[in-house]
């Protein structure tokens, strides 16, 4: 297969270039990346090595539609995953437009190029975030009503469903793949586990939001990957899947279990004043999921979290690298006008 990753120098998207090319001789794969803050080439510098006749890099817009029209004919591309996108809630509170230009209008380039360049199928990688909040009871189903309460979740819907609309409009074979709270190797600081290690690690604050008992399900990342693979390979035209990790955990919960992972004191926790329209809990039903593609999480979130902190323990040097000025002015103003 000749596949278009979009964003693949990204948290999720590095995860899965790696993981699919390691296990699937027959693949090659374009990885098409705007390479925006949260984009680290970097990231797959050893895949780059590894697989010069397999693995080709193009820096690029999702939203530059003769970019994607000559890509889908240069390599032969036979199918997209895309994971472009603006994904920071809080940066979507301070700046909408981002989100509405690549999450949007950036998808809805990609799918018409795609559609019209004869790629055959084309996986959309959204989030749970789109079905809005959770009271203390309940899974999101894919027929859960989409009710996103933050800019980027309303893009990420609003992509959701310019895509559905592909496949109900024009019979295009499109997939859409929703999942819960990622955590794993390669993930930008600017995300909840990452950010509390770095900091913790400095013996630096802590900040929660609110009273910290917000519930997120956590999925380590190779598992959501692996549910993609299985919607790329085997999901229905038109159809939505839903992956969750089966692993609720209150937010307060994630950080004193990564102090305790390293030893700091729970005197650095700050509680600052929440985010607007913070969602309450989210949790995954990924019954549809099991049942039509086979997909089961192999990481309970103990495992998942000890081999985060190791790998963020062995791969410093990274983390720091991907902190850039730009990321600890926004971090730093963000969080301190919550303090």
């Amino acid at each position: 297969m000749r596949l278009l990753v979009t964003g693949g120098c990204g948290f999720i998207g590095s995860n899965f270039i790696r993981d699919m090319l390691a296990r699937h001789d027959d693949l090659t794969i374009v990885n098409l990346d705007a390479l925006t803050y949260a984009g680290n080439r970097q990231s797959l510098a050893d895949v780059e090595a590894a697989y010069t006749g397999r693995y080709v890099f193009v820096r690029g817009d999702i939203g530059n539609a003769e970019l994607a029209h000559y890509l889908f004919a240069a390599h032969g591309i036979e199918a997209v995953v895309n994971f472009a996108a603006e994904t920071h809630v809080d940066r979507s509170i301070s700046d909408a437009a981002p989100f509405i230009a690549t999450n949007v209008a950036g998808t809805q380039t990609l799918l018409d190029a795609a559609r019209s360049g004869g790629v055959r199928r084309f996986v959309h990688v959204s989030t749970d975030e789109v079905y809005g909040t959770l009271g203390p009871e309940g899974k999101f189903r894919e027929d859960t009503p989409l009710a996103p309460n933050s800019p980027y979740s309303a893009s990420k819907a609003g992509a959701d469903m310019l895509v559905r609309a592909a496949y109900e409009t024009y019979g295009y074979d499109t997939v859409i793949t929703r999942c819960s709270n990622n955590y794993g190797p390669y993930q930008f600081p600017e995300k909840l586990i990452p950010l509390m290690f770095s900091r913790a690690a400095a013996d630096e604050p802590l900040p929660v939001y609110g009273d910290g008992l917000n519930v997120r399900d956590w999925i380590f990342v190779t598992d959501h990957c692996r549910g993609v693979e299985l919607a790329l390979l085997k999901g229905k035209a038109g159809e939505v899947y839903n992956f969750g990790g089966d692993a609720e955990k209150p937010n307060i919960e994630v950080v004193r279990t990564l102090l305790a992972a390293l030893g700091k004191p729970e005197s650095l926790i700050r509680f600052v004043t929440d985010r607007p329209g913070h969602d309450r809990r989210y949790a995954m039903d990924f019954t549809k999921a099991a049942r039509e593609l086979g997909f089961a999480p192999s990481y309970d979130f103990a495992r998942g979290i000890a081999e985060t902190v190791q790998w963020y323990r062995d791969n410093g040097a990274w983390l720091e690298s991907v902190k850039s000025g730009a990321y600890r002015q926004f971090m730093d103003s963000w969080y301190g006008a919550r303090a």
